[in-house]
C-alpha cells in the first residue's frame, strides 16, 4: 500500500473516531481539509447514525458543497434528506447552486419537494420553481442561474467591481455575459479580456458580439454537441426573445454525456434503465420484461419459421448444424453496423449529406466480409464434410446474410431517427432476432431450391 493511501485511510479512521466520540473540533480539523469530492465519498460511506452527527458538525452551507458532489446514481436523496431536520435541509438546498438543488428536488416526490420549497427562503424557492418548470432533458432543466451579467455601456473598472461583488455566488466567472436594458444577450467577454483591458475601456469595445447560445427548450444532447464543437466551458441559455436566462457549465454537460451514454447503452442491451444497479429484483425484472416478452414472441416466430422447412431438414439433417452459425454471424454483423449508426446519430456526425455515405460504406463492408467469410466457410465444410455443394450452400447463405444484416443494422436506426424515434431502441437483441429471421429465410430458401443437387 502506498504512503498516500495509508495517510488517507488514517485520516478516515480519525474522522470516524471523532464522530463516535463527539469530537467536533477533531472531526472538522480533518474533514475540512478534504476535497469536496472526498468529503462526499466519506459522507456516503457512513452509517445513518454517524451521518446524523455530521449534520450537527457542519453548517448547511458546508453540507451543500457535499451534496453537490454526490454522484446521482449513488444517492438516495429522499432518504438522506429525511435524516435531516427539515429547516436544515431547506437551508442546505438554498445554499446549493440552483441547478444542483433542482436536480435533487427532481429526485424527490412532489409532496416532499414542495414542502422544502415552502420553508426555504423566498428568492431561492422562486428560482428553483422556475428551473423545475422546464421540461426534463432540455437546456432549461440543466442550466444554472448563477452567472455574472454586465452591460455594454459601462467601463471595465465598473464591470470588475460587479464581478468581485457577484463572484462568490456565481458558479462560473470565466465568461461574463453582456446584456441590454431588457436583459437580452448582446455580447460576451472572458475574464482575461476584462483583466487586460484599461480601466476606462468600454465593455462594448472589448466584447464579442457574435455569440453562440442555445435555446431554453434545446435538447440536452444538442447542447452537449455545441459545447464539444466550440470547446466552451459554459454556454448561455436564452428564451425565444434572446433574453439571457442562465448558463450551462461543462461539469453539467459531462453529467449529461454520461447519462446519455448510459441511456443509449441500456437501450442497446434491451433494458429500459441501467442508470443504477437495482437493489429490488422485482423492479429490475419489471424493467427487463417488456423487451424480453417482445423478443420471446419474435423467437417463437423464428422457431415456427424453421418448422416450415421441416421437410427440407428431414431430407438433409446436417443442415441443422449450421443454423446457429448463420444466425450468429447475422446477429453479430448487424449489431456492429447498428452500433456505428447509433453512435453517428448520437454524436451528430451523421448529417443528411453523409447518411447515404454510411449506407454505401456498410453495404461495401457487408460485401467484403460476406465474401471472405463465405469463401472461408465453404473451404472448411468441404474439408470437414467432403461435400462441396453443402459448403457452397452455407457459404452463399452467409454471403447474402452478412450483406443484408449489415444493411439492416445501419438502415433501421436511420429510419427510426427519421421518424423521430430514439434509434437506440433498435437494440442489439432486437436486431439480432430480426437478422435471425432473415438468415433462416435465406439459408433454408436456398436449401429448398437446390435440395435435388444436395441429395
Amino acid at each position: 500500500m502506498t504512503a498516500p493511501m495509508e495517510e488517507e485511510n488514517l485520516q478516515r479512521v480519525k474522522m470516524t473516531e471523532a464522530l463516535y466520540t463527539d469530537n467536533l473540533q477533531g472531526f472538522r480539523d480533518e474533514f475540512i481539509e478534504l476535497h469536496p469530492y472526498d468529503q462526499a465519498l466519506f459522507y456516503s460511506s457512513l452509517e445513518k447514525e454517524l451521518r446524523s452527527k455530521v449534520y450537527l458538525f457542519l453548517s448547511p452551507e458546508e453540507m451543500a458543497t457535499i451534496f453537490e458532489h454526490i454522484e446521482n446514481e449513488e444517492a438516495e436523496y429522499e432518504n438522506l434528506l429525511s435524516e435531516m431536520v427539515p429547516a436544515y435541509a431547506a437551508d442546505m438546498l438554498s445554499e446549493m447552486y440552483a441547478d444542483d438543488a433542482a436536480d435533487v428536488l427532481n429526485e424527490l416526490g412532489q409532496e416532499q419537494a414542495g414542502s422544502y420549497l415552502t420553508i426555504m427562503d423566498h428568492d431561492s424557492a422562486v428560482e428553483l420553481k422556475e428551473l423545475l418548470s422546464y421540461e426534463e432533458y432540455t437546456a432549461g432543466s440543466i442550466m444554472t442561474t448563477e452567472f455574472v451579467a454586465i452591460e455594454a455601456n459601462q467601463t471595465a473598472r465598473s464591470a470588475m467591481y460587479i464581478l468581485k461583488k457577484e463572484a462568490p455566488q456565481a458558479e462560473m466567472i470565466y465568461y461574463l455575459y453582456v446584456i441590454d436594458d431588457q436583459s437580452k444577450l448582446v455580447g460576451v467577454l472572458t475574464l482575461r479580456d476584462l483583466i487586460v483591458a484599461d480601466d476606462e475601456t468600454m465593455i462594448a469595445d472589448i466584447m464579442q458580439d457574435r455569440i453562440q447560445f442555445v435555446s431554453v427548450t434545446e435538447d440536452q444532447e444538442n447542447v452537449a454537441r455545441t459545447m464539444r464543437d466550440y470547446n466552451f466551458l459554459a454556454v448561455p441559455v436564452v428564451d425565444f426573445e434572446q433574453r439571457l436566462l442562465g448558463i450551462i457549465t461543462v461539469d453539467d454537460i459531462m453529467d449529461v454525456m454520461e447519462e446519455e451514454a448510459s441511456d443509449d447503452y441500456s437501450k442497446l442491451a434491451g433494458v429500459s434503465d441501467l442508470d443504477r444497479v437495482e437493489k429490488n429484483s422485482f423492479t429490475a425484472a419489471s424493467k427487463r420484461l417488456p423487451w424480453l416478452i417482445i423478443l420471446l414472441f419474435l423467437g417463437m416466430f423464428t422457431a415456427s419459421l424453421i418448422g416450415k422447412f421441416e421437410e427440407t431438414l428431414s431430407q438433409k439433417a446436417i443442415l441443422a448444424v449450421f443454423i446457429p452459425l448463420i444466425g450468429g454471424m447475422a446477429g453479430n454483423t448487424g449489431t456492429q453496423a447498428l452500433a456505428v449508426a447509433v453512435r453517428g446519430i448520437a454524436t451528430g456526425d451523421l448529417e443528411n449529406e453523409s447518411k447515404w455515405k454510411l449506407i454505401i460504406r456498410e453495404a461495401g463492408t457487408g460485401l467484403i466480409t460476406g465474401s471472405i467469410c463465405g469463401i472461408l466457410i465453404t473451404v472448411i465444410i468441404f474439408f470437414w464434410q467432403h461435400d462441396l455443394l453443402l459448403g457452397l450452400l452455407v457459404g452463399i447463405s452467409i454471403f447474402f446474410t452478412l450483406i443484408i444484416a449489415t444493411l439492416a443494422g445501419s438502415l433501421i436506426p436511420l429510419v427510426m431517427h427519421k421518424m423521430n424515434i430514439d434509434p437506440a431502441v433498435a437494440s442489439g437483441p432486437f436486431i439480432t432476432t430480426i437478422n435471425d429471421i432473415i438468415s433462416i429465410l435465406i439459408y433454408f430458401g436456398l436449401a429448398t431450391m437446390f435440395m435435388s443437387y444436395l441429395l
